[in-house]
């Protein structure tokens, strides 16, 4: 059985956001034969019929409650937001709770860059080539937590993205598996880059947060980094106790701000 646990019974930021889009749940099929479960949101149909796409990179904890609330907000501001479960490959789509680390530490261990590569691949050609709402439209990409290491990394490594914002993602100066680690691949990197920091954060430390900034001046990426005073890891969920509405409103309004400028 798995808990959420919740902060305070206020309504938070997340909440009180209003979707008149629409859901469904889609497998993408991987370059291996596997099945990638797929939470999808999207405008609602009165608002037309191609939009561009977002894809949201999941916490450590799966494509949560969370996390499908943050692509309903994206698809209520006019793009189609898709989260695959970077799970796959040990269980279908788990959801584990904020109190479950053990679990969450294995699921973890077993993600390797190059299958994160061709995972984040096939969500970007699911949206190029196959499905109908967003056809010929720019695609940027969000992650949060051990999604925001899997953005920066797709970032250097995934042709057909036109923007990236990173949540608080930590271990970007190590790999997942063999071959170098993102920081390592950042000369790559051909989009803007928008990064969402907590300054009492410690995976990425505020010190980790600067070693990243000077490694996009030093290849000439154009980014904009933000941290938060008081904010810590998490602080965009609000079904953690890192909750932080005020870092967490604004993190939303400067992303959406980015993607309506660089993907829309």
């Amino acid at each position: 059985m798995f808990r959420i646990l919740r902060r305070d019974s206020m309504p938070s930021f997340w909440e009180n956001l209003r979707f008149p889009g629409e859901r469904e749940m889609d497998d993408l099929h991987g370059a291996q034969g596997q099945d990638m479960a797929t939470y999808v949101s999207f405008p609602s149909p009165a608002e037309g019929s191609n939009f561009p796409a977002i894809i949201v990179i999941m916490e450590a904890f799966g494509v949560t409650g969370h996390i499908e609330k943050v692509c309903d907000q994206y698809a209520a501001n006019g793009f189609v937001a898709i989260a695959p479960a970077l799970y796959h490959r040990q269980h279908p789509n788990p959801k584990l709770g904020y109190d479950e680390m053990p679990a969450v530490q294995q699921y973890m261990g077993a993600l390797q860059d190059d299958e994160l590569v061709e995972d984040v691949n096939v969500a970007i050609d699911y949206l190029q080539n196959h499905y109908q709402r967003t056809h010929g439209q720019k695609i940027g990409i969000v992650g949060y937590c051990v999604g925001g290491r899997i953005t920066y990394l797709a970032a250097t490594s995934c042709p057909g993205l036109s923007a990236a914002s990173v949540y608080y993602g930590g271990r970007i100066l190590v790999p997942f598996g063999d071959g170098p680690a993102p920081i390592d691949l950042t000369s790559n990197i051909k989009i803007p880059v928008m990064g969402n920091f907590g300054d009492t954060d410690e995976n990425p430390s505020p010190a980790d947060v600067a070693t990243i900034d000077q490694a996009l001046t030093a290849a000439g990426v154009a980014h904009d980094f933000k941290s938060y005073p008081g904010a810590g890891h998490g602080f965009n969920c609000d079904d953690r106790g890192s909750y932080n509405e005020a870092a967490a409103k604004d993190a939303f309004e400067r992303t959406l701000g980015f993607f309506n400028q660089h993907v829309k």
